[in-house]
């Protein structure tokens, strides 16, 4: 009996002692973001098995999971619901069934996700689909429901790990408006990330009492991209400047960007803020380790983080997870599997750069012909990638058309039509003096010479997906004039007279349409609000599935380059051509 009284206070001790005597505490958050739709490890749009995704993600957290003394929070940063055809199907096609994200979130046991803003694109019977089917917290504290004034998805959550209490907050790039047709975020505003940063931080701290706050935010780390400007309000990529100007927070997580970074920030209060992106697709994780010691009382003394990513190429697909959702994938096959029509010629958006291509023709020929249009505005929407001759699968047409943009028409004057391409080509193409000159705007040194990275080869400054041409018109692209002065608009495609005081209608995405790019606003010169009042329609559907259609309908194809533009003079273009091909490129 004695035995058995000194064991059960010697057992009562020891637990008293674990509980609060002094201890230490390891918490790992491992991170995803931007996964786009690669929840398993084959490219539908490829044909072809891969080394990353979230089976192997799975199987690297159930290792740490399964590592002694390591409590997990595993935690994702949304844009998930956009890229492979997996997400496409379920937010598309099948849309009687659970989603499959929510399935495949729920079974890794994610404790909380942010909002992205392709998740906002699905439109709201997915998005609030997913909201209710989550097992976790589905998080953006600065969307707002115009309704209510109050956070559309919850703000934060609090996650406890062997009695320490993490919180976490979720912010969301408030650039949305200038990217997404307003039908698919009614009922939302989007708020400046720093300010709604600086509304809850208190309330969290206060109310809540956290060992460990992270910030969750769909945002990038460069609050300079594409010439924004930090000081102003609702900065796209603001993720840096809340560590900078917000105190409180430990770790913040990013995403958005597919930017992968570790760096280490200084708070207005001198503390050190920890940050890290993974960059997308499940490549890599981010792996924080958050350690934590505290006293007899359990009162935190001390508390540190450190990071790391950690590439998912020599993970194995976990087994059970890839049986699990099977049959779901064996769906998905067969719908990408389905042949639409053939093209008598391959098409590549490499040519797209360099002068009219038959790749974004193509585009251009769809959105004049279920428009009826005068114009058209289209670019690459992958920077390389190819179809070839011959049979035309649904797979495709993720290659043809990377994004679910809708269609807009929309009025514009003559005047606004020639400004919009002044816009684009300065984005695009550079002033040549000589025929010796590069056509295409790269990012230089000091010297003017273009940075080369990834095997010797140059990067554009600007994002190809902004390189926009226009069809329905015949224009002309001098090179030896400055930027802002080298349209000329010579005639309407058919011949007719081209004016510029003429009101046009145009055909373009939703994402120019809002915005997006700044060709209509800081290029045609207007306003938010005069983008809304020229949309005379919005097409119903995305412009993949009229893509579709139209090649579905039309069964063979002659993919064709135009001849209604070109860039002059024509010899110093096709020489440099040739020269900025290879620098972008490699050689062929």
């Amino acid at each position: 009996m004695f035995r058995i009284i000194a064991l059960t206070l010697l057992t009562v001790l020891y637990q008293y002692s674990s509980i609060y005597g002094q201890h230490d505490v390891t918490i790992r958050v491992i991170h995803t973001s931007d996964v786009h739709g690669a929840l398993f490890p084959f490219d539908y749009i490829n044909n072809k098995a891969v080394d990353y995704g979230q089976a192997q993600v799975h199987s690297y957290v159930e290792q740490v999971r399964n590592t002694s003394g390591h409590e997990v929070i595993l935690l994702d940063n949304g844009d998930f619901l956009q890229g492979q055809p997996t997400v496409y199907y379920s937010n598309y096609i099948d849309t009687a069934s659970q989603h499959i994200v929510s399935k495949v979130m729920n079974f890794m046991r994610y404790d909380a996700a942010s909002v992205g803003n392709h998740d906002i694109e699905a439109g709201p019977r997915v998005y609030d689909e997913l909201t209710e089917d989550f097992t976790f917290p589905w998080l953006s504290a600065n969307i707002i429901d115009t309704r209510t004034q109050q956070p559309y998805f919850q703000p934060y959550t609090v996650v406890t790990k062997n009695n320490v209490r993490v919180a976490v907050l979720g912010l969301t790039t408030p650039g949305i408006p200038k990217w997404l047709s307003p039908s698919l975020w009614p009922n939302m505003r989007f708020d400046d990330m720093v300010e709604t940063a600086r509304l809850w931080i208190d309330s969290i701290r206060i109310y809540e009492n956290p060992h460990v706050i992270i910030g969750l935010f769909h945002a990038g780390h460069d609050a300079t991209y594409e010439g924004a400007n930090p000081e102003l309000p609702f900065n796209d990529n603001a993720s840096v400047l809340v560590a900078e100007k917000v105190p409180g927070f430990d770790l913040i997580l990013i995403g958005h960007d597919h930017d992968r970074t570790i760096k280490k920030v200084t708070n207005i209060n001198g503390d050190t803020v920890t940050i890290i992106d993974p960059g997308s697709r499940a490549h890599l994780v981010s792996d924080a380790t958050v350690s934590l010691s505290f006293d007899g009382e359990n009162n935190l003394q001390s508390k540190s983080v450190s990071a790391k990513l950690v590439a998912m190429n020599e993970m194995i697909p976990d087994p059970n997870y890839v049986s699990i959702f099977s049959d779901f994938t064996s769906e998905v096959e067969r719908f990408v599997d389905r042949k639409i029509g053939s093209f008598t010629h391959s098409i590549s958006t490499r040519d797209a750069y360099f002068g009219p291509s038959a790749f974004v023709n193509l585009i251009h020929e769809v959105q004049l012909g279920i428009s009826k249009c005068d114009v058209s505005f289209a670019a690459p929407l992958f920077f390389d990638t190819e179809i070839d001759h011959g049979d035309v699968y649904v797979r495709d047409m993720f290659k043809l058309y990377g994004y679910e943009n809708l269609l807009y028409i929309m009025e514009l004057s003559g005047q606004e039509i020639k400004n919009y391409l002044e816009y684009s080509y300065g984005l695009w193409m550079k002033t040549m003096e000589s025929a010796n000159d590069n056509m295409i705007l790269f990012r230089t040194d000091e010297n003017g010479i273009p940075i080369l990275h990834n095997k010797g080869r140059a990067l554009l400054k600007s994002s190809f997906y902004n390189f926009d041409s226009a069809a329905g018109i015949s224009y002309d692209v001098d090179l030896t004039k400055p930027a802002g002065d080298r349209i000329t608009i010579k005639s309407m495609e058919n011949g007719e007279p081209f004016k510029n005081d003429k009101m046009y209608r145009v055909a373009i995405n939703s994402y120019r349409g809002n915005g997006g790019g700044g060709h209509l606003t800081e290029g045609a010169g207007l306003s938010s609000d005069e983008l809304q009042k020229r949309t005379i329609s919005v097409s119903p559907k995305d412009m993949r599935f009229y893509l579709m259609n139209w090649i579905e309908n039309s069964g063979r194809i002659s993919p064709a380059k135009p001849s209604n533009w070109r860039v002059v003079p024509e010899e110093w273009a096709n020489k440099a051509a040739i020269r900025d091909r290879e620098l972008l490129f490699g050689k062929e």
